[in-house]
């Protein structure tokens, strides 16, 4: 067997799986920016505007559309959902763990603004951002390995 896969018929619901998650990161974290900073237009500093409420509502709506949009693909297409070779298991792993560089450098800087003694409001969205740019390479690359193949080493 040949170590480079391409993308195959088979693999369509985890490569939709992988949109599902950039595009509702994207979203999610575009809708709390947008909140945020809309609040801090009149001149508040941004460490003064309320971030706890839309960060909050913008991570469980970004959960929630995510569990649908994801019920709705496979309800759509319900051959495809149980469908998972080992192809998709090794693309599935490179992703996460690509994205996962991105949940220690959120946690890592969370730390360093912890100990220089920055504000709540600072360590909480280095720690949503993060969270997002995490999501975001997972897809990324597991896009790529579907779309351009896959090297399992």
């Amino acid at each position: 067997m040949s170590k480079f896969f391409y993308i195959g018929a088979s693999v369509a619901f985890q490569e939709k799986r992988a949109w599902i998650m950039g595009v509702v990161a994207v979203a999610g974290y575009a809708v709390y920016l947008a909140l945020v900073l809309g609040r801090a237009g009149d001149g508040m500093p941004l460490v003064r505007v309320p971030y706890v409420a839309p960060l909050l509502w913008t991570v469980g709506g970004a959960i929630a559309a995510s569990i649908l949009l994801s019920v709705a693909v496979a309800a759509a297409s319900p051959g495809e959902a149980d469908a998972k070779d080992q192809r998709d298991k090794e693309i599935g792993r490179v992703g996460e763990l690509a994205g996962q560089s991105f949940l220690v450098i959120g946690a890592v800087a969370a730390l360093i603004l912890s100990m220089a003694g920055a504000d709540r409001f600072w360590i909480s969205n280095a720690i949503y951002l993060g969270f997002v740019l995490s999501a975001v390479l997972g897809s990324v690359v597991k896009l790529a390995a579907y779309r351009w193949g896959f090297q399992s080493w």
